[in-house]
């Protein structure tokens, strides 16, 4: 298997895509630290993947730096050090310009960005000590707008181009590479096509209207990216911000749909 002896980090990896990424590391061979931004959720997600000493806790909040510190050393600490970092916990929210506040702002802004900024530079250290790479999770909101979406579509731009800076500077001992998801099956997207149709069915609908595919993805379809760009397959790629939205960003889309 491809990351046999690897050790990954992943945040937000107790649901949605990161959960996926951690399964599909995990079947790979990896040893996973899990986290979540409370021990409890944390504790959950480990006790359903049942993978014994191949996944170990790393709950924390992200938003701060302190957190993405604790969050790094306790991956460090119980892997015995680091191959991967995945930086994909990530928050929404929005609406529009004139009803925003500074704490929605802060929110997004901190999950979204200061979180990937501060977990890459607390795990620099050991990711240079074994030649790693780091796969961050942006958005096909960092490339596209949408009416409602200005906080959101700003972090995930930063990300992107937070990721081309860190490529350059860390090359070439380690990776960075974004991967930009376009709509995806997950709690969070269900909630708002619930907001959008009444019920995810119709919701998921309207939002694949304009999408070459005509289909929301499904997470795992997100972990199989992951796991590329992470992967010896990659050599060759940096830098790269990386688009799975089902063509979403190569047509015409419905610019009043809320962010994806």
């Amino acid at each position: 298997m491809e990351f046999r002896d690897r050790r990954v980090l992943v945040t937000g990896g107790t649901r949605g895509i990161g959960r996926a990424a951690v399964e599909s590391f995990l079947a790979a061979g990896a040893t996973v630290a899990v986290n979540g931004r409370t021990a409890e959720s944390v504790a959950a997600a480990l006790k359903e993947l049942a993978a014994g000493e191949r996944v170990i806790a790393a709950p924390g909040d992200t938003a701060t730096a302190a957190g993405c510190k604790a969050v790094v050393d306790a991956a460090v600490a119980g892997l015995g050090g680091l191959d991967v970092l995945v930086n994909n916990a990530g928050s929404g929210g929005g609406g529009p310009v004139g009803d925003l506040d500074e704490a929605l702002w802060d929110k997004v802004v901190d999950t979204n960005l200061k979180g990937t900024f501060f977990c890459t530079k607390y795990a620099l250290p050991a990711l240079r000590d074994g030649g790693g790479a780091i796969v961050n999770i942006a958005s096909v909101r960092a490339v596209m707008g949408a009416a409602g979406a200005s906080i959101y579509c700003a972090s995930k731009g930063g990300v992107v181009s937070m990721t081309k800076a860190m490529a350059i500077e860390f090359a070439p001992e380690i990776r960075v590479n974004a991967l930009l998801p376009g709509a995806i099956d997950t709690d969070m997207l269900q909630s708002l096509a619930i907001r959008m149709g009444d019920d995810v069915e119709t919701g998921y609908g309207m939002m694949s209207a304009h999408t070459p595919l005509k289909r929301v993805a499904r997470a795992q379809e997100m972990a199989d990216v992951i796991l590329y760009l992470a992967s010896p397959r990659a050599t060759y790629i940096t830098g790269a911000a990386l688009l799975a939205d089902g063509g979403m960003a190569a047509g015409s889309a419905n610019l009043d749909q809320k962010a994806s």
